[in-house]
């Protein structure tokens, strides 16, 4: 065998699977037939021609610097060997090397005071030339040695900038092969969020600059759009706006949709290190055109990011809500920390209040009694339009001398009547919001924030200025008269077009009924006004035409009659003859019974983000979405809504009430599961008004959800219910018996989270409502089949006691007490007994009931279970008395009267027959280091 071989007797026979943990060098330490000494037997392999031997020394490279950092000679002489091994002909030794040049620099970091010294000279060299490695595993590995390094923070700044970030610029550079040209751009990436921001700047963000722009590979482009928001965050916003922005443009524009993909992906990073007024101008419409891309796959990600896009608009001085450290939302307190160029919402400063051309959204839900969905939505659309406005003429005129306009901006402040028989407030169209003093109900209140926009009436206004001097008579006998709007031969036309509707549809029969009344009623007044009024004014009136008088009078006054009013709505939203004329033409009906796209625009108004942005989030609950785009697009903006709610603040909430009902009813499961799982949250965004109002319904409904659903409620219940009110989250009680029943037996893990939720949910209810209601649901899951689920609820029983012993409830604790001795230390099946023994003794270490209470009504029914037959029970029973009971100062006390039983219960238990029950019984528990408190106040 040639010298350079391994012979037998030179340890490497114990190298192998069986080796264990012994050294890979072990081989040095025993004497061969050689006879040299270990550090030139260590040079004999390292140099020898056997491939083998140069991979078993790279691998037990830390052994041997372990061995021979003692003497400096001896040191450097394996430090000449490190460097031969990187300069190895067989890829895998250098392969081998480098991975085990992280250990080894940490190693030196601790031993050697030169450490400094060696790490530049020595160990960085050799990583930054195995980068430009022929070989890619090679490469690979000193690529992820390099990282590693940098995030140890070994590798000093002058070594950075002088020996890694000059070969990275090499590798990358225009004229590279393209394989190096790809890694060296992967590798700059990853590192740049180790480096100080000047060091990337300065040396690493032109050549990246640069590689954005490649035209020759498109991998290249990829790597650097994937990592786009990394390198955006490491050189910060100046950086970002002034070179980056640019770039992110060309990408986002590249004709390969990967590319465009992974812009997409990234966006929100990008975002975040943007200001403001970049994010608004240029980031959003470029959004846009990734949201529109021809692409499935780049809307698929576009739609996927969009969520957290809208979030980097968040301004926690306008939501009035800030994120803690543990990722809790809270209340920020009012008046602090907040921009002073925000003004309080609802201030004549405000952008978004009442001074601005923005419309205030109301209340959608205000239904009249006994009129359908349909009418009642066209009504709360239309009513405004024509009655609120008084006399037009007058508005006109007020308005700043422009009487064929009206500005959209104080049309949308006249403030809607609280009760549709109160008259309506004419309030003049001044463009100074002083005319409008607003108190603290009108700047918080439902009514005004969360109802229907008003409508654009500019164009009628325009009709109405044409023919003011031929009606301005008539408009004054007009507002003398109630009903006269409304003639009983339109009114008896609209009945002979709904009776053959009638039949199986309520809501057209309660039409007909508003409309028989009104008409008995119309028949009446016109009887009256006959007698009362010329002829000439009535005729006037039927001249101008029956709507267009009550475009004048729509809101009546306070003599006018309900059914009147109610017939003039119905008659505003029904006419025979534009049904007769639309019947085959469904675009008419539908824009004639839906809201105007108009009205829907307004009522998702805001300023906190650009409109298209939310226009596009809410457009993700569109079915035709889930076929054009994703099919879990719907389960993304479930997923993203409550950073969505939160960056608009609750003052914006209608803007996607609509939006979290739709998904909150959505046929996918996982998109209900993923609202449960948030619904806390988002109450804490919402506040308690709107929680009560727009969350609760959706709450109760997941709570008849599968079980898959129901965990995400149940998951959070405590968090949720401690929003609501008392009297509101009393009623939930008679609701959380259900949680125990699941579609699944066998779903444990849903019983257990129920106890826990419970633990927390005793704080929240008085001990009358504990007793009576979750005292059962204790008992039935202290008697489960699951060995957890009755563990977990063991601690319940204990905190039921502490809750009425705290509370001075003694008669509730001791109806309490009375359950738990019925139903499991008289229990026929053993695991009740020893379920009742471990209560006690939790009972006894919380120290939730007093003593005498604890001896007087749970002592004796313990100790009765030392003849029980079960060995199971009785050595529960050995541990509670020997570990807990006796180890108390109550039961130390020589005078105890009831010390005598308990250890004579104890020494009946050591001689059990039970080897186990004897072993509990005599092992002496652990003394605590701490002495006990009580025993150190009665040697006081």
């Amino acid at each position: 065998m040639e010298a350079g071989c391994l012979r037998q007797g030179d340890g490497f026979e114990d190298y192998g699977p069986d080796g264990g943990n012994m050294r890979v060098t072990a081989f040095l330490d025993i004497p061969g037939q050689d006879d040299l000494p270990p550090l030139t037997r260590l040079e004999k392999y390292a140099f020898s021609d056997n491939i083998f031997n140069h991979q078993i020394i790279a691998r037990g490279l830390l052994d041997i610097f372990r061995d021979f950092s003692g003497n400096e000679e001896d040191f450097l002489t394996v430090m000449e060997i490190v460097v031969r091994l990187s300069e190895d002909a067989e890829p895998t030794v250098r392969t081998e090397l480098m991975e085990q040049i992280p250990p080894v620099a940490l190693f030196l970091q601790e031993n050697r005071s030169d450490f400094p010294v060696v790490l530049s000279e020595y160990l960085t060299p050799i990583v930054v030339r195995c980068l430009a490695d022929p070989n890619n595993q090679v490469r690979k590995s000193s690529q992820e040695v390099l990282l590693v390094l940098l995030e140890q923070d070994l590798i000093f700044q002058h070594d950075i900038e002088n020996k890694v970030c000059p070969i990275l610029l090499n590798l990358s550079a225009p004229d590279s092969d393209d394989e190096y040209k790809a890694e060296a751009v992967n590798i700059i990436c990853r590192m740049a969020s180790m480096l100080s921001k000047s060091t990337v700047v300065r040396l690493l963000l032109p050549r990246f600059c640069e590689l954005c722009g490649d035209g020759k590979l498109f991998q290249v482009r990829k790597v650097c759009a994937t990592n786009f928001g990394d390198i955006c965050h490491a050189v910060g916003q100046e950086a970002t706006e002034k070179f980056l922005i640019p770039k992110f443009f060309e990408l986002c524009s590249d004709t390969v949709w990967g590319m465009r993909k992974a812009c997409a992906e990234c966006f929100m990073a990008v975002s975040y290190t943007t200001s403001p007024e970049v994010r608004r101008a240029k980031l959003s419409p470029l959004f846009i055109r990734l949201v529109s891309d021809p692409c499935r796959w780049v809307r698929q990600a576009a739609f996927q990011s969009l969520g957290p896009f809208i979030s980097t608009f968040a301004n926690p001085s306008r939501a009035g809500l800030y994120v803690q450290e543990d990722g809790t939302l809270s209340i920020r307190p009012p008046g602090r920390d907040r921009d002073p160029s925000a003004p309080p919402i609802g201030s004549c400063a405000d952008p978004s209040s009442v001074c601005s051309g923005k419309p205030v959204q109301m209340e959608p839900d205000v239904r009249m009694e006994g009129m359908s969905t349909e009418a009642s939505d066209i009504l709360c659309a239309r009513a405004p339009l024509n009655g609120l406005m008084g006399n037009p003429m007058e508005g006109s005129a007020m308005a700043g001398g422009e009487p064929a306009r009206l500005s959209p901006g104080p049309r949308a402040f006249l403030k809607l009547p609280d009760t549709v028989n109160e008259p309506p407030i004419n309030s003049p169209l001044e463009p100074n919001c002083s005319a409008h003093p607003w108190n603290s109900e009108d700047t918080f209140n439902n009514f005004l924030y969360w109802r229907t926009p008003l409508p654009d009436i500019s164009r009628d206004l325009e009709l109405l200025v044409g023919k003011a001097g031929q009606q301005k008579d008539s408009c004054c006998q007009l507002e003398t008269t109630h009903d006269t709007c409304v003639p009983s031969s339109e009114i008896q036309k609209v009945l002979d077009s709904l009776q053959e509707h009638m039949v199986g549809d309520p809501d057209v029969q309660a039409q007909v009924q508003v409309l028989s009344a009104a008409l008995r009623a119309a028949q009446l007044d016109s009887t009256d006004l006959s007698e009362s009024k010329p002829t000439g004014a009535l005729n006037e009136v039927s001249a101008a035409g029956p709507r267009s008088a009550c475009a004048h009078q729509m809101a009546p006054s306070a003599a006018s009659s309900p059914d009147a009013l109610a017939a003039a709505r119905i008659l505003q939203s029904t006419d025979p003859e534009e049904d007769l004329a639309g019947a085959g033409d469904p675009s008419k009906t539908e824009l004639k019974w839906g809201p105007t796209p108009c009205e829907e625009n307004q009522s998702k108004s805001q300023d906190v983000i650009p409109q298209p942005l939310l226009d596009q989030y809410v457009s993700m609950t569109d079915p035709a979405r889930a076929q054009t785009v994703d099919t879990d697009i719907a389960k993304h903006c479930a997923y993203s809504l409550p950073g969505v709610a939160l960056t608009l603040g609750r003052q914006n909430w209608h803007c996607l009430k609509d939006t979290y009902e739709t998904l909150a009813s959505d046929v996918q499961w996982k998109v209900r599961r993923t609202l449960a799982f948030s619904i806390h949250e988002l109450a804490v965004i919402l506040g308690d008004q709107l929680t009560a109002a727009d969350l609760v319904p959706v709450f109760n409904g997941f709570l008849k959800d599968l079980d898959e659903v129901r965990v995400g409620v149940l998951k959070h219940l405590y968090d949720f219910l401690k929003l609501l009110h008392a009297d509101k989250r009393r009623e939930y009680l008679y609701q959380l018996q259900e949680f125990v029943v699941t579609d699944n037996s066998r779903n444990w893990r849903f019983r257990y989270e129920l106890a826990e939720q419970l633990i927390l949910l005793l704080e929240l209810y008085n001990p009358a409502d504990v007793s009576e209601h979750l005292s059962h649901v204790a008992f039935r899951l202290c008697a489960d089949k699951v060995s957890e689920v009755r563990w977990i609820s063991f601690k319940l029983a204990v905190a039921i006691l502490r809750k009425f012993y705290s509370s001075s409830e003694r008669a509730l604790g001791l109806r309490f007490i009375g359950e738990l001795i019925a139903r499991f230390r008289h229990c026929p099946k053993w695991v009740g007994r020893q379920a009742f023994a471990f209560i006690c003794q939790a009972v006894v270490s919380e120290e939730c009931i007093p003593v005498d209470q604890f001896v007087e009504h749970l002592l004796p029914s313990l100790l009765s279970l030392a003849s029980d037959p079960v060995p199971n029970v009785r050595v529960l029973l050995a541990k509670a008395l020997r570990q807990t009971l006796l180890e108390k100062a109550y039961f130390r006390n020589a005078g105890n009267p009831h010390l005598d039983i308990v250890q004579a219960t104890v020494l009946a238990l050591q001689s059990d027959r039970d080897q186990d029950v004897s072993f509990f019984a005599t092992l002496e528990p652990k003394r605590r280091n701490i002495t006990d408190t009580t025993v150190l106040q009665s040697q006081n």
